[in-house]
């Protein structure tokens, strides 16, 4: 005889702001950082994770974190990358600086795709909370 497993139900409609910073924080530090110590430097993998990021933000976050989603992958890529490069260079500024720089430049593509949707889903979603003027006007 087989017996249905009952899967645990969800506790809510999504991620709060905390569960978007973490986990788009962890996955992108873990990825980053496994990039830059086996190639030596950022590429495709990093950018790809911040777009999975990003859209996994706005997908699985709960409405009012679109924010969130939007702001926290290139803060998070860029304090992974600088805390990467201090650590490897040491602290002299000029090459701390171009390494730093040069990490940013290689995945620049990916970041403006990935800010592009991030605020648009986020400017979006607030135009849809806005009432609307043709509403107003009548009544």
């Amino acid at each position: 005889m087989a017996t249905a497993v009952k899967k645990p139900a969800l506790s809510g409609p999504g991620l709060k702001k905390q569960g978007v910073i973490v986990l788009q924080s962890f996955f992108i530090f873990v990825f980053v950082w496994l990039e830059m110590w086996i190639r030596s430097g950022a590429g495709i993998l990093s950018g790809l994770v911040i777009c999975l990021v990003t859209y996994g933000g706005v997908a699985y976050g709960r409405t009012g974190t679109r924010y969130v989603s939007a702001v926290t992958p290139p803060l998070a890529y860029a304090a992974t990358t600088l805390i990467y490069t201090i650590m490897s260079d040491g602290l002299r500024p000029s090459r701390v600086g171009i390494d730093f720089i040069a990490s940013l430049a290689s995945v620049a593509p990916f970041l403006l795709i990935s800010a592009l949707y991030g605020w648009f889903m986020f400017l979006n979603e607030k135009a849809k909370n806005r009432p609307s003027k043709r509403l107003e006007a009548t009544a």
